[in-house]
């Protein structure tokens, strides 16, 4: 596999090394560093995780990898190691709900029946002769 598939230098990769878990059992491990490169690549492109290129490793790796890493919190201590910042402000939740009224919808009672309050004016006096 060629370096230009890499998306982190030497460097870099140096300072985010020790983030990553470490001594996980179970089947032989992809390459770290080619999984983040596929990781990054995907984000970068905005491509379906099936999408991602075969240079990388399987997709489904590259996507259990950044799933499990993103609920275990790998991720921010990866983006603070490369930048000095956590890059989360604060945090904020906005939710909208739409919910779409029928047109006669409009909260008043239907029907021709006169309201007891329909014939009276402000002051009291009838709106119009019976």
């Amino acid at each position: 596999m060629g370096r230009d598939l890499f998306w982190l230098s030497d460097e870099e990769w140096q300072r985010i090394e020790p983030c990553l878990p470490q001594g996980r059992k179970g089947a032989h491990r992809v390459d770290d560093r080619r999984v983040i490169s596929g990781v990054i690549h995907m984000l970068r492109t905005g491509a379906r995780w099936r999408d991602c290129p075969t240079e990388y490793g399987p997709y489904t790796t590259i996507y259990n990898r950044f799933n499990r890493w993103s609920k275990q919190g790998v991720w921010h201590d990866v983006f603070y190691a490369l930048t000095g910042s956590s890059g989360v402000i604060s945090s904020t939740a906005v939710d909208s709900t739409h919910v779409k009224a029928h047109r006669s919808a409009s909260g008043a009672k239907g029907g021709t029946m006169p309201m007891p309050s329909d014939g009276l004016a402000a002051d009291g006096r009838p709106k119009f002769m019976p």
